[in-house]
Parts: C-alpha cells; sequence; structure tokens
C-alpha cells in the first residue's frame, strides 16, 4: 500500500528532486512560462501554487512578524534573495482576490527523441514590471565603483 507516499519521484533521489523543482520554479517565477515534461509540470506546479499562496497570505497578514516567518518559508525553498523579494513585492498584487489556480498547463506533442510527453507550465497571469527591471533597479545601489 502506498500511503503517505504522494511525492513523485521523477526518477531521481531526493537532493536531485528538490534541486529540481527549485530551479524550475525560479525560472518560472522569473519569466512566466518554462517548457518541460508533462511529470515535471505537475509536480513544479504544487510546488509554485505554494510559493504564491505563501506571498499572498503574507500581503494579508496584520503582523509583521508572521510576514517574516512565511518569507523565511518562501526563502528557505528557493534560496534566492532577489526571486524572493519580488515574489513578496509583485505577485500579491497580480493575484488579488484569486484562490489558487495560479498556473496553467498546455500539452505539447510529444518529444522527438524518446517521446515523452512535453508541457508549457506558465502563470495564468504575469506582473507588468519583468524580473529583470527588478533585479537591477536592485543592483544599482548595491554596486560600488572601483578606483584604479
Amino acid at each position: 500500500m502506498r500511503h503517505m507516499k504522494k511525492v513523485k519521484k521523477l526518477g531521481r533521489d531526493k537532493e536531485h528532486r528538490l534541486s529540481l523543482l527549485r530551479n524550475q520554479v525560479i525560472s518560472l517565477l522569473t519569466t512566466g512560462r518554462i517548457k518541460t515534461t508533462l511529470a515535471k509540470a505537475k509536480a513544479t506546479r504544487q510546488v509554485a501554487e505554494r510559493m504564491i499562496s505563501l506571498a499572498l497570505k503574507a500581503s494579508k497578514q496584520e503582523q509583521p512578524e508572521r510576514k517574516v516567518a512565511l518569507r523565511r518559508l518562501a526563502r528557505k525553498f528557493l534560496v534566492d534573495r532577489t526571486v524572493t523579494n519580488w515574489l513578496f513585492d509583485e505577485f500579491p498584487a497580480v493575484f488579488n482576490g484569486r484562490n489558487g489556480g495560479y498556473t496553467r498547463i498546455y500539452r505539447l506533442q510529444p518529444r522527438r527523441g524518446d517521446g515523452a510527453d512535453m508541457a508549457i507550465l506558465e502563470l495564468v497571469e504575469f506582473p507588468e514590471k519583468s524580473f529583470q527591471d527588478y533585479y537591477t533597479r536592485g543592483r544599482r545601489h548595491r554596486i560600488k565603483k572601483v578606483a584604479r
């Protein structure tokens, strides 16, 4: 019996699977769309929707310590501070009033080499300000000119 065995293994051990999902979620949040296999898209969707839900929950909180706790939960998985800050700053305005269903999956033709089912995983809505604009705006203040 497979009680409490809901995790899709994706043919990888735990560390590799978490690394794969982390990279896919970061790519999805920064670009808005990724092309991958159907199994990976379904596994990534669960994690991505959870991260967006954490950002929405934090935006509705009154207590600052609870906001910090939710941000730390997301940061624990996303690792990259810039992506986490962008998620918590930009996404609540985009997905405000939506109760889940932040991503959609489009099925594509099978991959030519091995016949794997391919899919596009994309966010239903995407912030108007791109991640590159957000990233460069944050870096401008941190870059120091080196005197030679």
